[in-house]
């Protein structure tokens, strides 16, 4: 099993969308690579992590390109720390990777994600995992929980087959 971190805006959305996908294992939600390696979600503002999902998934199953490209799917790879209608830099994507190999590949979707778009830089970090801290126990699932929540992405495009992968 391999295991990936996700940033995209408000996790609660970013992880109903994964446990949807064929091959995704196991998901939490957490806050990744801020200032410290303790953080709340009171806090966040101020220790400056980014919500995060992780994603753990069987790459027999589904390659982390693939996860990737449903990733850029549902985020705005342009978007300077907000998605959505949610703003600050705790609302920054990025991919955060455990195994250095991860990072070539994590390149190689970024730069054709960018020439899709003649070539524009993308504001996605991608650095290696500094810390994960699992958010509170109410966030976890948390559309599952609350059906009705608010999300800013589109749960039906996890259904839809990708067409370059």
């Amino acid at each position: 099993m391999k295991e990936i971190y996700l940033a995209g805006g408000c996790f609660w959305g970013v992880e109903a969308y994964f446990t949807q996908i064929e091959g995704v294992l196991q998901t939490r939600v957490g806050y990744a690579n801020g200032q410290s390696d303790v953080t709340s979600y009171d806090l966040i503002a101020h220790t400056d992590h980014a919500e995060t999902v992780y994603i753990q998934y069987n790459p027999e199953i589904i390659s982390l390109r693939e996860i990737l490209l449903y990733y850029f799917r549902v985020i705005d790879p342009f978007a300077v720390n907000h998605q959505g209608n949610d703003y600050g830099r705790q609302y920054r994507t990025g991919i955060y990777y455990v195994d250095e190999a991860d990072r070539a590949i994590a390149e190689q979707v970024m730069e054709q994600i960018s020439r899709k778009f003649e070539g524009r830089a993308l504001a996605v970090e991608l650095e290696p995992l500094q810390h994960f801290i699992d958010a509170e126990d109410y966030h976890q699932a948390y559309l599952k929980k609350n059906p009705n929540g608010y999300c800013h992405i589109d749960q039906s495009l996890a259904k839809v087959p990708l067409t370059d992968s």
